[in-house]
Formats: structure tokens, C-alpha cells, sequence
């Protein structure tokens, strides 16, 4: 099931950031190639989206981005 957060932090050089989950106000992470099948180019910092997350280790990253409530 998809979570819904908002945008805290995005470089569009590095392609890195953080995201807030609505849900607990955790933080999840951005990486290069987080946007990767997303029909996003780089993301603004409030912009609210919808993501999956991936653990690796104690590390939680945002996967499968998309628009809000809309599931682009």
C-alpha cells in the first residue's frame, strides 16, 4: 500500500532528499534514481506524493513516486 508524505528536501544535482511520512512524521530518503519510472524530472520541496519504501539495512528509501492522491 502506497504512503503519502510531503517533500522536506530535494537536490536535483545529486538527485538526494527527504520525505515525511503523513502517516508517523518518519523520514524516509531520497536517492539517485528514487524518481526513476516516476514521471517526475525532480521534485520541490512541500510538493506532497505517494511512494512505496524499501528498507536496506536501518535505511528506509522512497521507490515508485507518483502525484498525491492521483497515482501518476
Amino acid at each position: 500500500m502506497p504512503i503519502q508524505g510531503v517533500v522536506k528536501s530535494y537536490d536535483e544535482q545529486t538527485g538526494v532528499g527527504v520525505v515525511v511520512c503523513d502517516t508517523d512524521r518518519s523520514e524516509v530518503f531520497l536517492r539517485p534514481g528514487s524518481l526513476e519510472g516516476s514521471i517526475f524530472r525532480f521534485l520541490r520541496q512541500g510538493q506532497r506524493i505517494l511512494f512505496d519504501v524499501v528498507e536496506e539495512g536501518d535505511t528506509r528509501y522512497a521507490v515508485r513516486i507518483r502525484v498525491g492522491q492521483d497515482a501518476y
